[in-house]
């Protein structure tokens, strides 16, 4: 086999990248005729996935492997690590909204790669649609498009008409073909060295650690005895972007590995041969048991995150705000040990896309331990972000007591209830804020107190009084009253 035959062999890896909502997975779906984008979570793709697809080029039968890069600003690393494991870039801009945010990031990420890519103007099809305008943005961000004398190919379409869906692909090859084929001639053969990039993984309760790799070179069987973070393991099971159980993967396609021991770190390599172990980070049970917060008079919030893949946690730790300490991460369901764990500690469990088993929400329940679920990356940032600036806000207030509520009765058009005072005191006039455990009902203002049927200005702690308050809040048996200033 020539060279040039050799380069026709090797599926170019391509990565998508590009601002949230610009259409790069619908224009995925265009291209293999599926339907990822409605089943999305929000609209944003939150996981790395990847699949080959075939077109026919010059008369004769290729494949592309495509990696789908998430869109939303919190998923940076993710890109940068789809870059790193393609051969070629797509830069995926909305020929409506033009250059936006996370379109800036990934060109930074594109220039520090220094892969080739190709501009692809989407949504070409709408009234409102300005391509011009779109490469007018790219010069000021240095991208030199071929229509201005750069070396930059741009190509616009459109996923709903199909427009130029067919010229893309042709493009692709086109900009592959013309790479340095003895680079990839030599990755070709069964006989060849295995390397394989991790650009996911995470943990199945069912089925064990799962890994999806991208082959970049030699090949990967069933039944393969291989290293990963100086770890062996027997490869039991490969299975395609598509879902299908297949035998073997060659250079340049994906699929997804059953049969590790653990979960690979994103971005390690599985190869034929053992390597330097990579360090890992000890989260070991021991390691966080023996937390212990300090206090530093700082307001922090303290949480235990478990995530559906390896790629999701790492998108997520390297955007929480920096007031929130981590005693446990992992990847995969919330177990009653990591409620145990939150009570001990003082935590909230955080999750992400994973599943919380009848028997861990009662036990939170019965610990009074917070457990939030979330499916997407920025109300979950978003929550923690409010929760502190609450403690935050709590800190600064002067609080004057605390009440539980112990009645509820009608009053007029609305509810009085009787509280005891179990701290400080309460007073007509007094702000108050009604907690539902660790959860603000509302705020309001004390507009009668009464202790018996006698209207009163202050009760202390240890009495019992009733009380009247404005609006119309949602107040229930066992809520906790906080007046304050």
């Amino acid at each position: 086999m020539d060279i040039k035959q050799h380069i026709s062999a090797y599926p170019p890896v391509v990565a998508v990248l590009g601002h949230v909502d610009h259409g790069k997975t619908t224009l995925l779906d265009a291209i293999r005729e599926t339907s990822m984008a409605e089943r999305e979570q929000g609209g944003i793709t939150q996981g790395i996935g990847a699949s080959s697809v075939g077109v026919m080029h010059d008369g004769t039968k290729r494949s592309i492997t495509f990696i789908d890069t998430p869109g939303h600003e919190a998923f940076s690393k993710m890109r940068s690590r789809g870059a790193q494991a393609a051969d070629i870039c797509l830069l995926i801009i909305s020929a409506v909204d033009s250059v936006k945010p996370q379109t800036k990031e990934s060109i930074d990420v594109l220039k520090a790669s220094s892969l080739p890519f190709i501009v692809v103007l989407t949504k070409s099809d709408l009234e409102t649609a300005n391509p011009d305008r779109v490469k007018q943005d790219l010069l000021k961000e240095e991208v030199m498009l071929e229509d201005f004398g750069g070396n930059v190919p741009s190509i616009t379409v459109s996923a709903k008409t199909k427009h130029n869906i067919k010229e893309l692909l042709d493009l692709i090859l086109l900009v592959f073909d013309l790479q340095k084929p003895s680079d990839y001639a030599e990755k070709i053969g069964e006989d060849k060295p295995l390397e394989a990039i991790v650009i996911e993984s995470r943990l199945d309760l069912k089925a064990g650690p799962r890994a999806t790799v991208v082959v970049k070179n030699g090949t990967i069987s069933t039944r393969d005895e291989v290293y990963v973070q100086g770890e062996q393991f027997k490869v039991r099971t490969l299975v395609s972007g598509m879902g299908v159980h297949v035998d073997e993967a060659k250079v340049g396609e994906a699929v997804e590995i059953l049969g590790l021991k653990t979960v690979p770190e994103v971005g390690s390599v599985i190869a034929s041969a053992r390597q330097a172990a990579v360090p890992k980070m000890d989260n070991s049970l021991k390691k966080v048991l023996e937390y212990t917060p300090q206090n530093t008079g700082k307001v922090t919030l303290t949480i235990v995150l478990a995530a559906d893949t390896e790629g999701s946690l790492e998108a997520i730790l390297a955007s929480l705000p920096e007031d929130v300490t981590i005693v446990e991460q992992k990847t995969g369901e919330p177990t009653e040990a990591d409620v145990l764990l939150a009570k001990s500690t003082g935590a909230i469990v955080i999750g992400f896309n994973i599943k919380v088993r009848p028997s861990v929400k009662k036990l939170a329940s019965t610990e009074k331990v917070v457990v939030r679920n979330y499916t997407i990356i920025y109300e979950l940032l978003d929550e923690l972000r409010d929760v502190l600036e609450g403690k935050k806000l709590a800190q600064e207030e002067e609080v004057y007591g605390v009440a539980e509520v112990k009645g509820k009765f009608p009053f007029e058009k609305s509810f009085a209830y009787g509280v005891s005072v179990v701290d400080g005191r309460v007073a007509k006039g007094d702000k108050i804020r009604v907690m539902r455990r660790d959860d603000a009902v509302g705020e309001a203002t004390i507009t009668s107190l009464r202790v018996g049927k006698d209207p009163t200005s202050k009760v202390e702690k240890n009495h019992e009084a009733g009380i009247v308050v404005s609006g119309s809040l949602d107040i229930q048996m066992g809520d906790v009253i906080l007046s304050h200033n």
